[in-house]
């Protein structure tokens, strides 16, 4: 992939963020970091504070009085009977949800950055996750500045190594 030279490089994923700069040419990129930030997100199973909910049934019990005013036999209230609730709800993934607002935030920075014309081509490589939310928030000016977008987490590699798969891509 070419790397026009000025252009901006985000590199991220859903804790941290890397902005590049291409001071080199396209054929040739020498990224230089511009911004870094790294967003601490513990493990999903230290955000909970509680078992996931569960639906209970209001329904009365085998020993509740079931004749109703006039000595009928017949159920309280005449209605429809409703089965005991057997359903609970999915637990939320507090850690994605993290990672997902992270996403966002990343991209309003993009949005600003482009508003204020900081940069005029702009390459972003995220895992496809994070890449797929960022996609999500893309103001258009960010996406009319947007000259590729590479699906890899290279977070935590060297400059070095983002710029061979850069090239390789």
């Amino acid at each position: 992939m070419q790397v026009p030279h000025n252009s901006v490089v985000l590199v991220a994923d859903g804790r941290k963020l890397l902005f590049l700069r291409n001071e080199g040419d396209a054929e040739f990129p020498n990224l230089v970091v511009e911004h870094a930030r790294e967003h601490a997100n513990p493990a999903d199973r230290d955000q909970k504070t509680d078992a996931a909910g569960g639906a209970s049934s209001t329904q009365s019990g085998a020993g509740a009085p079931a004749v109703a005013r006039g000595g009928s036999n017949h159920a309280a209230g005449g209605g429809a009977q409703f089965a005991p609730s057997r359903g609970s709800f999915e637990e939320t993934d507090f850690h994605q949800l993290e990672e997902d607002r992270f996403a966002a935030e990343a991209a309003e920075l993009l949005k600003k950055r482009a508003l204020s014309h900081s940069y005029d081509a702009l390459i972003v490589v995220a895992p496809p996750k994070t890449l797929g939310e960022l996609r999500k928030h893309y103001h258009k000016e960010v996406e009319s500045r947007l000259k590729g977008e590479l699906d890899k987490d290279l977070t935590g590699h060297p400059i070095d190594a983002i710029e061979k798969a850069l090239a390789a891509a």
